[in-house]
């Protein structure tokens, strides 16, 4: 996309009382994606998943592309 720019956000996940995947916390933006797959390592021992995923976006023109998973670890749930 023209004029797009790239995040790149992490977010675990636990289970709750019915082994029902539940996010562990607000998702967090990473400054980028070295630093995202090193905090999801950290995270993944802590919790049941760990996701790690980018998005291109253009709001100039209001486009946000799909989500592009680029590291995962454990059972996680929906983080669209």
């Amino acid at each position: 996309m023209p004029g797009a720019f790239k995040s790149i956000f992490v977010l675990a996940f636990d289970l709750d009382e019915r082994g029902q995947t539940v996010p562990a916390f607000a998702v967090r933006e990473a400054q980028d994606e070295t630093a995202a797959i090193d905090e999801a390592r950290k995270l993944g021992d802590q919790h049941a998943g760990v996701v790690v995923w980018k998005r291109e976006a253009s709001p100039a023109v209001g486009e946000e592309g799909e989500p592009v998973v680029i590291f995962q670890t454990g059972t996680i749930g929906d983080f669209n």
